[in-house]
């Protein structure tokens, strides 16, 4: 599945072919994916994933978007815009080191459409990064499109899980380096009314 042709600049450099996974049905810790990159959903019900404390039993929809891919991928600045914050979400079942971005411009209207709407503030977390890319940028700092701003950690460092970027718009300022990945069912509505999906700045590649 070829990724679409966004305005922007992919955030990781997917080949032509890749795995989508589908987690509705919970994991499945005895089947090996056959692609070095995969796509994890947005707006996905996951239910016995997320085990730690941190999610309480209770949270398992999934509010970004993540990008599977070997250790030490590089990760890319989108669009223009500025670093918010940085650091390391250190729980188990965490971001691990994360880097947040802060943007002002516009974005399509809709998953897949060419129309920009109005410029709008947003930031974009990106989560699950090595350690050291907390040393490539530093909070405050100009960054602009294409930039390698981060590389993908392995799972000793970026909260135990296998390696990959978790993606997540929003539409209120985050406290620190962190965002709530996954929220409650119960909270779907408000929580996509926040978190926006997002593929309207890495493109239609599911």
């Amino acid at each position: 599945m070829a990724g679409f042709d966004a305005p922007f600049h992919p955030i990781v450099k997917l080949p032509d072919e890749y795995w989508v996974f589908d987690f509705t049905k919970g994991p499945n810790s005895s089947w090996e994916c056959p692609f070095d990159y995969q796509i994890g959903r947005y707006d996905e019900h996951r239910p016995g994933m997320y085990t730690t404390e941190l999610f309480s039993g209770e949270r398992d929809l999934h509010v970004g978007l993540d990008i599977g891919a070997p250790v030490d991928t590089e990760v890319f600045a989108f669009a223009d815009g500025v670093v918010f914050s940085k650091g390391i979400n250190p729980e188990a079942g965490s971001y691990g080191p994360t880097i947040i971005t802060e943007h002002n411009l516009p974005i399509p209207t809709a998953v897949g459409a060419m129309e920009l709407g109005a410029a709008q503030k947003f930031w974009v977390l990106h989560g699950h990064l090595s350690t050291e890319s907390l040393e490539m940028v530093e909070t405050g700092q100009v960054i602009t499109k294409g930039q390698n701003i981060a590389k993908i950690g392995n799972e000793s460092e970026n909260g135990g899980w296998p390696p990959h970027v978790h993606i997540q718009l929003s539409l209120v300022e985050p406290i620190g380096n962190d965002l709530p990945g996954v929220v409650k069912l119960s909270e779907r509505d408000e929580a996509l009314k926040i978190y926006l999906d997002p593929r309207l700045i890495i493109g239609q590649i599911y």
